[in-house]
């Protein structure tokens, strides 16, 4: 039996269409805004011997600001964000989030055609995975999830987990910073605090409205989203260095994979498995749920080795890394 196009459009929303449309204008501007950022970190890793590798210093990040193609970046990766919150206003988080993957593939061409390294069959094949795991991902949560109300123990338990993830990836960082942990990593770590980030700053957002039309009047609740908004903060913050150190030994376009695809990953499995997004989904929905997750996941860690820029000491690293140098 065919799912009644009715029944999808109650669940998602009357507003649901202009929240889609938010997403995918913010996934355009994030590739462009990652591009811009790209290049002026690598202007600045240059000129401090490529130290940002291991992680950027505060001397790296107050040139960043001297960078006109980062700071440009920067604001246009801004905007990104607030339509991409605006979006989660409108429609549920696991119809919205993972929409931001067609960035990845208007990264991959843009920095293809600046730094005129083309990427192989297996960069692309692995691009063409991300994004395809990522559209049924999205095809699939269409049908079988929706947005309910946040009880404050799923909040809670949402609060915990990213306490425990900041403290495992700050304990990692400061550990293998100095044995040159793999490009990667800043990549994963980037794009799974950012998965914390949307989801509490969909509570944040929500909170804010129902305190508004309740004509601002408080509860004891808000303690709880106090508590939400300084952890994203703190995540916001940790992702962004994360992002940036990435910037200084990763081509654009797996940066933008982190941020796409194991970010809406993350976000949507926090609604799925914490917030009951899905409690009414299927088996087979799950399945495929992991199905297309795992093939996403998989075509990052493709992409991170395969990809020519990301390949250490050959002629093709050479050019990129030249070209990249002088935006």
């Amino acid at each position: 039996m065919q799912p009644d196009l009715t029944d999808l459009a109650d669940k998602l929303g009357g507003n649901a269409p202009i929240g889609i449309a938010l997403a995918v204008i913010a996934a355009v501007l994030l590739a462009l805004g990652t591009q811009f950022q790209h290049g002026g970190v690598a202007v600045v890793d240059e000129r401090s011997g490529h130290e940002g590798k291991t992680g950027l210093s505060f001397g790296q990040l107050r040139s960043l600001l001297a960078r006109p193609s980062w700071v440009i970046g920067t604001a246009l990766l801004g905007l990104a964000i607030v339509l991409q919150l605006t979006s989660l206003t409108l429609a549920p988080i696991t119809v919205v989030q993972p929409l931001g993957a067609i960035a990845l593939v208007i990264t991959a061409i843009v920095n293809s055609r600046i730094t005129g390294v083309p990427l192989d069959r297996v960069s692309i094949r692995a691009i063409v995975i991300c994004v395809s795991g990522v559209a049924v991902f999205v095809a699939i949560a269409a049908l079988v999830t929706q947005k309910h109300p946040i009880t404050a123990t799923q909040l809670s338990i949402v609060l915990i987990i990213l306490s425990v993830v900041l403290a495992v990836f700050i304990a990692l960082f400061v550990v293998i910073r100095r044995r040159a942990p793999k490009p990667i990593f800043y990549v994963i770590a980037a794009g799974v605090l950012f998965g914390f980030v949307v989801t509490l700053a969909n509570v944040v957002i929500g909170r804010i409205q129902t305190i508004v039309q309740k004509e601002f009047a408080f509860s004891s609740a808000d303690i709880l989203t106090l508590l939400c908004l300084i952890g994203l903060i703190a995540a916001a913050l940790l992702g962004t260095y994360f992002v940036q150190t990435a910037h200084s030994s990763n081509p654009p376009d797996l940066v933008v994979a982190g941020l796409t695809v194991i970010d809406p990953i993350v976000a949507v499995a926090i609604g799925i498995i914490v917030l009951g997004e899905a409690a009414g989904a299927p088996f087979w929905a799950v399945l495929v749920f992991i199905a297309a997750g795992g093939c996403a996941v998989w075509g990052v860690i493709s992409l991170s080795r395969h990809h020519p820029q990301a390949l250490a000491n050959t002629p093709l690293a050479d050019v990129a890394e030249e070209r990249s140098q002088n935006p």
